[in-house]
C-alpha cells in the first residue's frame, strides 16, 4: 500500500512541475516581400541574410520599423523576443525589417535568426556600409514612415513589447 501510495504522490507532484515553453523557431525570410521604391537605385547596399536580391537602404518605404542588430551584441539579444512577440501581433499591419551589422558571414546571422525566433526578413551588411546612415552602435531601432522618411530613431535596447507598440502608433500612425 505504501508503494501504491508514493508512486500516486509522484505522480501528482511530477505532473504539477512548471515547464517552460518552447522557444519558437525562426526562419530566414526572403527580403522580396519588403516594400521599396524601384526608381532609388543609388545608395547603401545591402544583401539579404538568405540570399535573394536585396535593396538600396534608401529606396526603404514603410510603413516599416527598421531593427539594426548583431549576433555578438548582447542587448540585441535581449530585445528579440519582444520584437518575435510584438511581430506575432503586427504582421500584416507594419513590416518590421533586421539588418545584420558586423557580422563575420551571413550564417552567423541565419543561425542567430533561428536560434531566437526572428521570422521576419533580414538583410545583411557584408561591408558595414550602413555606418555611415545609421550611425555607430546596436542596437537601434528606425520608424520609417510610406515616403521613407525616418520619423523617429530609438538607440538603445526596446525594453518591452508594449514600448513597440507605443511608438508604432506614435510615429508610423499604426494600430497594433
Amino acid at each position: 500500500m505504501k508503494k501504491i501510495f508514493f508512486l500516486v504522490l509522484v505522480l501528482l507532484l511530477s505532473g504539477c512541475s512548471k515547464t517552460e515553453p518552447a522557444a519558437q523557431k525562426g526562419v530566414v525570410v526572403s527580403c522580396e516581400s519588403v516594400t521599396r521604391d524601384e526608381s532609388v537605385i543609388e545608395g547603401i547596399e545591402l544583401e539579404c541574410v538568405d540570399g535573394s536580391p536585396g535593396a538600396v537602404i534608401e529606396s526603404l518605404r514603410g510603413p516599416m520599423i527598421l531593427n539594426v542588430w548583431g549576433s555578438w551584441c548582447t542587448t540585441c539579444l535581449e530585445e528579440m523576443p519582444e520584437f518575435v512577440s510584438f511581430y506575432s501581433k503586427a504582421k500584416g499591419k507594419v513590416q518590421l525589417i533586421g539588418i545584420a551589422v558586423e557580422e563575420a558571414s551571413p550564417e552567423n546571422s541565419q543561425r542567430f535568426i533561428v536560434k531566437h525566433g526572428m521570422t521576419w526578413p533580414n538583410f545583411y551588411d557584408r561591408e558595414n556600409d550602413t555606418r555611415r546612415y545609421f550611425g555607430m552602435g546596436v542596437p537601434v531601432t528606425w520608424f520609417i514612415d510610406a515616403s521613407g522618411r525616418a520619423a523617429f530613431k530609438k538607440i538603445g535596447v526596446i525594453e518591452s513589447e508594449s514600448e513597440l507598440v507605443e511608438l508604432t502608433e506614435k510615429y508610423l500612425g499604426v494600430k497594433i
